[in-house]
């Protein structure tokens, strides 16, 4: 970077890199939104819904090769819960998904960024952050899309907030962590052994 005649002139380089970092945030974003919309087509309820493996959420392993990982996943998230507004027909409630489901999976990329030199504890990051924030408004979509009970019992949904949130507190965080843990695991071992790490600029480990 370079200043000439008081104003702030950014080098050739940066400014490449700067391109490069935002291919690298669009490709995860729409590679995300694409496998996660292929799994609503193809598996249905379990990719939206009470109990839930979204397989796209394997690809947060790719937070542990490149930061721009990060706003990509949430992006692709975003992208992902608007259309499924459409297909699904939720409506308004869908931006509940939208803004919060979002913020879960960009919270999780995060940790899984920044513990990235220990995979098995940086993949706990999507599996906590879905657990805790999804259900706190699982009840209002499950009624949205036409739930009246909690799941696999008899228990109505209207004034059971507090068991709602415990039930979807154990069906997130087991169905992520079987996506993150069974798929993300393999994948970010198999990923380590090919040059996309060197292409995405993966560096030792985060800043101490």
């Amino acid at each position: 970077m370079s200043r000439q005649s008081g104003t702030t002139q950014i080098s050739p380089a940066a400014s490449e890199e700067h391109a490069r970092r935002i291919a690298r945030t669009g490709m995860v974003a729409a590679t995300y939104a694409a496998l996660t919309l292929v799994a609503l087509l193809f598996l249905g309820s379990l990719a939206w819904g009470p109990m839930q493996f979204r397989v796209s959420e394997a690809l947060c392993v790719l937070a542990l090769f490149t930061a721009d990982a990060v706003p990509g996943l949430a992006l692709g998230c975003a992208i992902a819960n608007i259309a499924n507004i459409v297909l699904s027909g939720t409506g308004m409630l869908g931006m509940l998904d939208v803004v919060f489901g979002t913020l879960a999976t960009a919270l999780g990329a995060w940790f899984t960024w920044r513990n990235r030199r220990r995979p098995a504890l940086a993949l706990l990051g999507p599996v906590i952050a879905n657990a805790l924030i999804v259900p706190a408004y699982l009840p209002l979509l499950l009624q949205g899309i036409g739930f009246y009970t909690i799941p696999f019992t008899n228990i109505a949904l209207d004034g059971a907030y507090p068991a709602m949130y415990v039930f979807g507190l154990l069906a997130t965080g087991i169905g992520e962590a079987v996506v993150m843990y069974a798929l993300g695991l393999p994948l970010a071992r198999a990923l380590s052994r090919t040059s996309l790490p060197k292409s995405l600029g993966a560096d030792e480990g985060p800043e101490r």
